[in-house]
């Protein structure tokens, strides 16, 4: 059996040798088109395409700015079983032309799927490829106010667009928004109370009097399925995340602003299941822009040396759900 599998890949491998080094065909320019045979091992490929390809992109912000962003892209076609591949290139070009001018929307995402189901199919008597997916990674900057004092400084958020189609799915634009924020512990602060209290009434006489519950970095990941017909701004669902959980880290600060945000902390306790649970309201009271939802939620715990975590989605049949994670 070993003897017949190895002689059997060794006529797949001269087939291939050999088509290289016979390809007849061309392309305009008389070069040697080897992309282009076909092949006879007659196996599809799901997702064909490239990843970390880098390019800037023009986004607009609610107060009408235009910001260059240096993103990276990831943009993929299903292959034919009878294809021997795909012009990678072709994909590249095709973004940097609808999205080197014009501002990135989704009709300028569409245009590029459109394009691609198009385009890389290389004959043009065939069907439009069925599957085509693009993703756009990047950092999205916003002026953060300070707390309390006068100034102000940037928050970067890494932010991530996909939109992609599918015979089983139709069009999907989705949006991705990574938030970082301070979580005090419920039950760590009530104990520091306690002893306090426990100290001041002379229960105690452990330690100095003042204890300090434990709270920590941490932070959540928010994919929205948003519908292409609606205005929607980056910033919007910033918002939303924002009034859920207020208690944002901050790019600058002063003592004053370092004193609002510890009352802001006291203010908003939460274990990482209160602020999973906070989000998820916000997310489903705004369901005419959010048509589904998927969040992720750690807190990089001070006190234990394993993080808390969460996961959280709105439960569309068929829709974003926690198997797509693992």
């Amino acid at each position: 059996m070993i003897d017949q599998g190895f002689e059997k890949n060794s006529k797949v491998t001269n087939s291939v040798v050999d088509n290289i080094l016979n390809c007849k065909t061309k392309d305009e320019s008389g070069l040697n088109d080897f992309q282009k045979l076909p092949t006879d091992e007659l196996i599809a490929i799901p997702r064909v395409g490239i990843n970390r390809f880098r390019l800037p992109i023009i986004l607009r912000n609610k107060e009408g700015e235009v910001r260059s962003h240096d993103a990276t892209a990831a943009m993929y076609v299903d292959l034919n079983e009878k294809k021997n591949g795909v012009s990678m290139s072709r994909l590249c070009s095709i973004l940097q032309t609808e999205l080197g001018a014009e501002i990135t929307s989704p009709q300028s995402l569409n245009k590029v799927i459109d394009r691609y189901r198009d385009e890389l199919r290389d004959e043009t008597d065939k069907d439009l490829i069925d599957e085509a997916s693009l993703k756009l990674a990047f950092s999205y900057p916003v002026k953060q106010k300070s707390l309390r004092s006068a100034n102000w400084g940037w928050q970067y958020y890494p932010v991530k667009i996909q939109i992609k189609h599918s015979k089983k799915q139709g069009r999907e634009l989705l949006l991705t928004m990574t938030y970082e924020y301070s979580s005090t512990c419920p039950c760590s602060l009530s104990m520091a109370k306690q002893y306090e209290e426990e100290f001041r009434s002379g229960k105690t006489t452990e330690g100095s009097g003042i204890g300090v519950p434990h709270s920590q970095r941490s932070k959540l990941s928010a994919t929205v399925k948003l519908d292409p017909a609606k205005v929607f701004f980056i910033e919007d669902l910033l918002m939303l995340i924002k009034e859920a959980i207020p208690t944002e880290t901050q790019s600058l600060v002063k003592r004053a602003d370092e004193q609002a945000f510890a009352i802001l902390n006291g203010a908003n306790p939460m274990f990482v299941e209160h602020s999973t649970k906070k989000i998820a309201k916000i997310f489903n009271q705004n369901s005419e822009f959010i048509l589904d939802w998927l969040v992720e939620v750690e807190h990089l715990e001070s006190l234990h040396s394993h993080n808390a975590a969460a996961v959280i989605f709105k439960g569309v049949e068929g829709g974003l759900s926690s198997d797509s994670i693992f």
